[in-house]
């Protein structure tokens, strides 16, 4: 291991999705976006819907996660996600059409808490996939 680097391990239920020696991870941790640096130091957080980058070698790769939580070891990061695409996956058609339904959803008569929540975590995702999708085709951080 260099000590200048992070091992970065990106786990779901079906796949591992990245194991990459990377320089630095930005993660959407519960209580916002997260930033990972070599020697940072231990923290377990959860992970809301959201983008996570990291960069390698100068390439930057995006990718969007929904829900689960992320280790952070001083030069380690294993995130076991609920689910996780990386931006180059994205049906972006199919994205739009999530945001529509999540937006209505949202403000759909007689909808109680509970279902507003979750229709704002699916408007969320929708959107983080939308946004990550726009970012792997070149837009930068």
């Amino acid at each position: 291991m260099d000590a200048l680097r992070i091992d970065l391990e990106i786990v779901t239920p079906e796949r591992l999705v990245v194991s990459e020696t990377v320089d630095e991870v930005v993660l959407p941790g519960s209580d916002g976006s997260l930033g990972v640096l070599p020697g940072h130091a231990p923290l377990l957080t959860g992970l809301s819907a959201g983008e996570l980058w990291y960069r390698a070698g100068g390439r930057t790769r995006y990718l969007v996660v929904s829900g689960g939580f992320a280790e952070v070891l001083a030069h380690r990061v294993s995130v076991l996600a609920a689910a996780c695409e990386r931006s180059e996956e994205i049906d972006v058609e199919g994205a739009r059409e999530d945001r529509e339904r999540a937006r209505a959803d949202l403000v759909r008569p007689g909808a109680g808490g509970a279902e507003v929540a979750r229709a704002g975590e699916r408007l969320r995702h929708a959107e983080a996939r939308l946004a990550v999708a726009k970012r792997g085709a070149g837009a930068g951080p």
